[in-house]
């Protein structure tokens, strides 16, 4: 690391914004008046619970902030980048530089929001502002809020003012701050190696690229479901780690497709939804819903976590998600359905299986799928609505051209029977819930 630095300067903490351009906080920070130094922290609170130290996420930012420090010393400056935990690499910054203010962009999950308040502490002990800004949505906190105030939970209502909103003032799109001249002149810094984390390239996973598609969007309203086809923007590990800007993608959107436009505004509502109710990173939005009976049974969780159900959609799925880090949405529909209802597992646990294989994983979005598919979640799908694997096999890839290249036995004796009888279990499962927020009415009508 380099001697200290009496300079006085300004921090602008990366974290889910990779990118020079469009970067709110990044924008104001250059605007302070102080020579901005970009500080990334790889946050071992985060990466000491990865189990996979081929984690392609890891080596994902590992690859796309070598790419900004290179971009950024060629202009004279560097990006600092830290391996340990938040409050001790903000000790060493503190001990190492004249440090006059510090900048970020906001962060909903749990999480984020207590490791930003022992931050911000930290910070205004010494007398240092510690400035937040919106950037990962469009729309944040309470600024899309019903009549009287409340959050919405509600999508649809949320959706409508969401695009009102949206076409009155629509958002402005930042340039990139590495012309500006206002970055911290600094010599190259070093930087941990994965090899210094603890991990390991994962070349076996393919990255997407960060580009948009335009064919893709012109055919997403009539191509989106089907599972075969490369029919969806395949964009969401750059939204996750904002090595994309949002409010870019949603002005193409809003002009190139509604469909697409649509899918950009549940994101920011799952976003809001985290935000105001914390307690469905752990629990059910709705709370009778934590009174389900889960059968939780850890041999039948394998066999799904491994595509060997017997059910062909949910099967090819679950092998293209542990093959390459991704799964079209429809399938997610499926397999999540398949989990909570067919088998009656608690939707924790497939959750937590989609944050460790996903590479666009994202809590606020991932959750509220989880919870709309075991009807817990705010806007969920009623608790008696149970996906048929086999219908949705036949409406969304009727020549099995997706389920033949994930599934190679598909039609042999090597492939196995059903684990479970669909009329069997959506009877069951309809039975459990029921009788389930029955007892709990009961319970609770006092």
């Amino acid at each position: 690391m380099p001697s200290k630095s009496d300079t006085p300067i300004a921090i602008h903490w990366l974290r889910r914004d990779l990118r020079w351009q469009d970067n709110t906080a990044l924008h104001h920070a250059c605007a302070s008046e102080l020579p901005v130094l970009p500080l990334f922290i790889f946050d071992r609170n985060i990466l000491d619970r990865l189990e996979d130290k081929k984690d392609a996420r890891v080596q994902f930012l590992h690859d796309r902030l070598s790419q900004m420090k290179a971009e950024a010393e060629a202009h004279g400056s560097s990006i600092l980048i830290y391996y340990g935990t938040p409050k001790a690499a903000w000790e060493w910054v503190c001990e190492n530089y004249e440090v006059k203010a510090a900048f970020t962009n906001r962060d909903y999950e749990p999480y984020a929001q207590k490791r930003d308040r022992e931050i911000y502490e930290f910070l205004s002990a010494k007398g240092i502002p510690f400035k937040g800004y919106k950037d990962h949505v469009v729309f944040e906190k309470s600024e899309v809020v019903k009549n009287d105030g409340l959050p919405y939970t509600v999508y649809t209502p949320y959706a409508k003012k969401w695009r009102s909103h949206f076409e009155a003032t629509p958002p402005e799109v930042l340039p990139s701050v590495l012309e500006s001249g206002s970055l911290f002149r600094a010599a190259p810094l070093p930087m941990p190696s994965l090899t210094d984390m603890g991990f390991e390239r994962a070349d076996h996973i393919a990255i997407p690229e960060p580009e948009l598609d335009h064919q893709m969007l012109l055919a997403y309203g009539e191509e989106r479901n089907i599972p075969s086809k490369r029919s969806t923007s395949r964009l969401g590990i750059h939204f996750r780690f904002g090595t994309i800007s949002i409010r870019e993608m949603a002005l193409i959107a809003q002009k190139e497709s509604f469909s697409w436009f649509n899918e950009l505004t549940w994101r920011d509502f799952y976003h809001q939804i985290l935000y105001h109710f914390p307690h469905v990173a752990e629990r059910a939005f709705r709370a009778k819903y934590d009174s389900i009976p889960w059968r939780n049974d850890p041999e039948g969780f394998e066999k799904w976590c491994q595509g060997k159900t017997g059910y062909p959609m949910v099967d090819a799925g679950m092998r293209e998600l542990n093959a390459t880090g991704f799964m079209h949405n429809r399938v997610r529909m499926v397999v999540a359905s398949f989990l909570t209802k067919h088998l009656l597992i608690d939707w924790r646990w497939g959750e937590a299986y989609f944050a460790q294989k996903l590479l666009d994983f994202d809590l606020a979005a991932n959750n509220g799928g989880w919870q709309w598919a075991s009807g817990s979640g705010c806007d969920a799908a009623p608790y008696f609505r149970v996906f048929n694997p086999t219908s949705q096999l036949k409406k969304f890839d009727p020549q099995l051209l997706y389920v033949k290249q994930w599934v190679t036995e598909y039609g042999t004796e090597a492939y196995p029977e059903p684990m479970v009888e669909h009329a069997f279990a959506r009877k069951r499962a309809i039975d459990t819930y029921k009788a389930a927020l029955a007892n709990w009415q009961e319970q609770n009508a006092n």
